[in-house]
C-alpha cells in the first residue's frame, strides 16, 4: 500500500506547524465495515522552539479487529506518523530539524 497517497487522500483535516498540530484521516476504506473511523496523529509544542512527539489516535477499538486489520491500521498509524513529522520538521531549524526517531525520544507534552 501506498500510505503516502493514502494520507494524502483521505486527509480530513490537517493544521501543521512550528507549535505542532495535528492531522486527521479517514479510514472507512480500509475498514468499511465500522460507521466513520478515523485516525489522528498531533504534536505538542514543549517551549523554546521545540516540539513533542508525535502521538497517534482512533476513534474506534483497535482490538476488536482482525489480525490482519491491526497490521494493517498500526502500519497506518506509524506512517501518519511520519507523515506528519514531515510536516512539522523544518531544515536548518536546531529543535526541528531532528530525525523522526530523535523527535519520537522526546516527551508529549511538557505540562
Amino acid at each position: 500500500m501506498n500510505y503516502k497517497k493514502y494520507i494524502e487522500d483521505n486527509t480530513i483535516s490537517c493544521d501543521a506547524g512550528g507549535r505542532g498540530g495535528g492531522i486527521e484521516i479517514d479510514v472507512s476504506e480500509l475498514l468499511p465495515e465500522l460507521n466513520e473511523p478515523r485516525m489522528a496523529s498531533y504534536q505538542n509544542y514543549l517551549g523554546g522552539g521545540m516540539l513533542g512527539s508525535i502521538c497517534n489516535n482512533c476513534n474506534f477499538d483497535t482490538e476488536s479487529l482482525s489480525k490482519k486489520d491491526q497490521v494493517v491500521i498500526f502500519e497506518l498509524a506509524d506512517q501518519l506518523n511520519r507523515y506528519f513529522h514531515s510536516l512539522t520538521n523544518h531544515a536548518g531549524d536546531e529543535w526541528e530539524e531532528a530525525s523522526f526517531n530523535q523527535n519520537q525520544s522526546r516527551p508529549v507534552s511538557a505540562y
